[in-house]
């Protein structure tokens, strides 16, 4: 959804005048709320993995009577293709994906090597058939707004200090053990930053509470628990108050980026060169081993080397370089 966004303001940057709404869970408000660029968000309740042809069909027929004249689908199913063809949207753009001619009918023929990156493939959507890829420069990058009076609101709701710097850890992945970096590594470098007096958020999910009670733990309790404590709004805001965010390949991550505070993205089993981080304040920690990227949940060879021996203090000399054209910047 992030990423998404880059093609809304590349939508508006050419057609000032378009009007764009987005068909996503309910969930994406917290983003979608936060991209000047999207009117509304129209939201369904798809079950993952669930055809839902009525659900499909009764969100399709209160489609057709807006008056859309193009849908570009942008997951590669035959299910997300379904409602912009019952809605019977003039236009319906997207990739080939699961040979899904007739429900789409301006279908374009993905080459990877061609686009390699996720966001240039959104991109390319929004374009004519016979543009040429946009380079990663010519990418606007995501842009989400906050506001700095509901953050102001939130830190003193959960009692975070607003006299230190901060550095949020993300130590969560949904994908699965094969993009979560070791929990003591994220401790390391907790110790470094709490030995510059900053202070240490940890953020994530309900299902990352026990990897951030580990790693406040070797702390000594000196970080602030708050995974599976704040919504995905709340989440939004504390990360746009963050001097450094150190993250796994996540969610949080293309948050963060899309927030363009200082990051350092953790790359295992994945590949930086399909989905980076979409900002110029970054730096990428990966060992690009022999055996990645696998793209697998589970390490298939048992020993997870590309993400167990990617060192702390290596992720902390890139943070010590993407922080440094700040320093003095923030109070």
């Amino acid at each position: 959804m992030v990423m998404a966004q880059s093609l809304c303001i590349d939508l508006k940057h050419r057609e000032p005048s378009v009007e764009i709404h987005i068909l996503a869970p309910a969930w994406t408000a917290a983003l979608i709320d936060r991209m000047p660029e999207v009117s509304s968000l129209i939201a369904v309740d798809f079950v993952h993995g669930e055809l839902g042809l009525s659900k499909r069909w009764k969100v399709a027929r209160q489609l057709a009577k807006q008056g859309f004249t193009q849908a570009i689908v942008l997951p590669n199913s035959i299910k997300a293709a379904l409602v912009p063809w019952f809605a019977g949207i003039a236009m319906r753009t997207g990739w080939l994906g699961e040979q899904r001619y007739g429900l789409l009918n301006d279908v374009r023929s993905l080459d990877n090597q061609r686009w390699p990156m996720t966001v240039q493939r959104f991109i390319a959507l929004g374009e004519s058939p016979d543009a040429l890829p946009r380079a990663r420069e010519q990418v606007p990058p995501p842009a989400l707004k906050t506001s700095a009076s509901m953050v102001s609101d939130l830190r003193l709701q959960l009692g975070l200090k607003d006299s230190a710097k901060i550095l949020a850890l993300c130590p969560g992945a949904e994908f699965g053990a094969s993009k979560q970096w070791p929990a003591e590594h994220y401790a390391k470098v907790a110790e470094h930053y709490l030995n510059l007096d900053w202070q240490v958020w940890l953020l994530g999910s309900a299902k990352d509470q026990e990897t951030c009670a580990y790693i406040n733990n070797v702390i000594d309790q000196q970080g602030h628990e708050l995974a599976g404590k704040t919504s995905l709004p709340e989440a939004v805001d504390l990360l746009s108050c963050a001097d450094l965010v150190v993250s796994n390949d996540s969610g949080l991550m293309h948050i963060a980026a899309a927030l363009s505070v200082p990051l350092v993205a953790v790359y295992g089993s994945t590949n930086p060169r399909h989905t980076p981080p979409l900002s110029h304040n970054h730096k990428i920690a990966w060992l690009n081993l022999e055996c990645s990227p696998c793209f697998k949940r589970e390490c298939p060879l048992e020993h997870l080397n590309c993400l167990r021996q990617l060192s702390a203090d290596s992720v902390i000399k890139e943070s010590q370089q993407v922080i440094a054209p700040h320093v003095g910047k923030r109070p």
